[in-house]
C-alpha cells in the first residue's frame, strides 16, 4: 500500500486529460457537465480522473475491443 502522495499522485487533472484525448479542458468539463466521458472524482474545487477509469471509458468507446 502506497503513502497518500503516491495515491493521489496517479490521478489526472482535467488538463491532462483533455491532453490524452486531444480536446480543450472546456470540453472535458463539458463532458462532466452532459454526464458523458469518464467519471471523475470531486476534491474540493477540483475534479481529478483516475487512469484506470480512462482506460474503462476508452474501452467502452471502442464497444469493449480495446483492452
Amino acid at each position: 500500500m502506497g503513502s497518500l502522495a503516491d495515491k493521489i499522485e496517479k490521478y489526472l487533472t482535467t488538463e491532462e486529460v483533455a491532453r490524452r484525448y486531444r480536446t480543450a479542458p472546456s470540453t472535458v468539463r463539458y463532458w462532466r457537465y452532459i454526464g458523458y466521458g469518464p467519471k471523475g472524482i470531486k476534491r474540493g474545487r477540483r475534479v481529478l480522473y483516475d487512469p484506470a477509469e480512462l482506460d474503462a471509458w476508452d474501452a467502452e468507446q471502442a464497444g469493449g475491443a480495446a483492452a
